[in-house]
């Protein structure tokens, strides 16, 4: 009898102990190596699933390919302390071949991107698909500015724990550099 309760509650203490106030994000699964979001000088949406949001934002620039990048990101469910995602919404699309900054409204947390190729200004449009919870994210955001220091860097950028989220971006547009 004590056999069998073991592997009842066992099972059930493993889901508990899981849950237990917020942790560390282990590995990120970005699937494949070669499972890019998209191909280059193409379009793509991204978006996470329902009540999770980009944790980890990897890229790779090629010149040949019309100074384009691929990219790839990695999701995880948003700390419980939040609460749970009360509505999510498309922000409005920054340009191709312009400078821009963007974070989401309404205190949303990045959850996928839309973007469209424009081989004319050699640039992508963006836009942000933002998630707001039921309590509320803290304001104590920054902009970081390591990823990546130039244009034609490889970037691979993540958040290591609970407290730490994608709210917005910038980046700058040359129309030297393209």
């Amino acid at each position: 009898m004590d056999l069998v309760l073991l592997c009842v509650f066992l099972p059930l203490m493993t889901v508990a102990w899981g849950q237990y106030g917020d942790y560390s994000y282990g590995p990120y699964n970005y699937g494949d190596n070669d499972e890019w979001a998209n191909v280059y000088r193409q379009g793509f949406n991204f978006q996470c699933p329902h009540g999770q949001v980009i944790v980890a934002v990897r890229s790779v620039f090629s010149k040949k390919e019309g100074s384009d990048r691929l990219w790839n990101y990695a999701c995880m469910p948003a700390a419980q302390s939040l609460g749970e995602p009360t509505e999510c919404w498309w922000e409005e699309i920054n340009r191709a071949g312009t400078e821009w900054y963007q974070t989401c409204s309404n205190n949303g947390l990045v959850a996928g991107f839309q973007s469209q190729y424009f081989p004319s200004v050699l640039d992508r449009e963006w836009q942000f698909y933002c998630c707001r919870y039921s309590r509320r994210c803290p304001y104590s955001c920054w902009l970081t500015t390591e990823y990546p220091g130039h244009y034609g860097e490889d970037m691979d950028m993540m958040m290591y724990t609970y407290d730490y989220y994608i709210r917005g971006a910038t980046t700058t547009f040359s129309a030297v550099d393209r």
